[in-house]
C-alpha cells in the first residue's frame, strides 16, 4: 500500500527568514570590524537560513504502515505515526494563535502546521496531532480508507 498518498505543502512565510538570513549575512559583513557584531550577526544569519529551508515545505506521505510528516528540504523535523495508533480523524481548522511550525496547540495536543488553516486533526491512543494541509479533505479520506483497512483497535490488544 506504499505511495497511496503524497502531498507537499508549500508556503512563501520562509522567504521572510530567507531574507532576514541574507539581511544578518550582510550586515554581519558590512559590519565586520564591529567586534560583536562579527560573532553574532553571521551565525545567525546562517541559522536563519538552515531553518528556513527545514520548513520550506511540509509534506505528508503514506509509508506502507505508517503516515510521515516531514518539513524540508533540510528534513530536521519528521514524524511518524503508525496507522494503528490514530483512533480517529477528521478535518479541522487551526487558529490564528495556533501558528506555523511545530508547536502544542492551546485546545490541546500537537499541531504541525506551515501555511494554510485547514488541518486533519488526529485523534491518537495518546494525543491529538493537527496536521496543516492545503489537501485536508484528500488526506482525510485517504487515512479514513486507509484505518478502515485495519483490525479494529481493542483496549487488550495495548498489552
Amino acid at each position: 500500500m506504499n505511495g497511496n498518498y503524497r502531498h507537499t505543502q508549500r508556503a512563501p512565510l520562509c522567504l521572510l527568514i530567507y531574507g532576514a538570513a541574507v539581511m544578518f549575512l550582510v550586515l554581519g559583513w558590512a559590519l565586520r570590524n564591529e567586534s560583536v557584531i562579527q560573532w553574532i550577526f553571521p551565525p545567525t544569519g546562517l541559522l536563519m537560513l538552515v531553518l528556513a529551508a527545514s520548513f520550506h515545505h511540509l509534506t505528508v506521505e503514506d509509508k506502507e504502515d505508517r503516515l510521515s510528516i516531514s518539513f524540508g528540504p533540510i528534513p530536521l523535523f519528521r514524524r511518524t505515526i503508525k496507522y494503528e495508533n490514530i483512533v480517529s480523524i477528521e478535518v479541522g481548522q487551526t487558529t490564528i494563535l495556533d501558528g506555523w511550525g511545530i508547536h502544542m496547540s492551546f485546545r490541546g495536543g500537537w499541531g504541525w502546521n506551515i501555511w494554510s488553516r485547514d488541518c486533519v486533526v488526529l485523534r491518537l491512543r495518546k494525543g491529538i496531532l493537527r496536521v496543516g494541509t492545503d489537501d485536508a479533505e484528500q488526506l482525510s479520506v485517504f487515512l479514513n480508507r486507509r484505518l478502515s483497512d485495519q483490525e479494529p483497535f481493542h483496549e487488550e490488544d495495548e498489552t
